[in-house]
């Protein structure tokens, strides 16, 4: 069973990678109802500055996207990340060795240049 949200801020919790707290070791499918608040739990607040973000540890500038919606939903029925073939030729790319990066099509040449 997993941690729920509010685990954190429990009295009971843990602070140990393999137990969740000290009075459910495997954690708890919903809400529990043996919370209680810590009274010495401090919330960190990550600061950043105005127009970035924290994501997964790494600040990042909040750019607008320049894409359309149309252009966005274009993307998503076209790119080959998304359908595994080559928007040119139908050619589908090795399910078991996908590129991360370059989605260059070694049988009509097409050429991703998105990146």
């Amino acid at each position: 069973m997993p941690k729920i949200l509010k685990c954190d801020r429990c009295l009971f919790y843990a602070h140990d990678p393999h137990l969740v707290c000290w009075e459910h070791p495997n954690g708890v499918d919903s809400d529990c109802l043996d919370f209680r608040a810590d009274p010495k739990f401090q919330e960190e607040k990550l600061w950043s500055p105005e127009g970035y973000y924290w994501y997964d540890g790494e600040l990042l500038e909040n750019r607008p996207s320049q894409l359309t919606n149309e252009q966005r939903l274009e993307i998503l029925n076209t790119h080959p990340l998304f359908t595994g073939k080559c928007p040119s030729c139908g050619n589908e790319f090795d399910r078991g060795n996908l590129p991360m990066i370059h989605w260059d099509c070694p049988v009509c040449g097409w050429v991703d240049d998105s990146v």
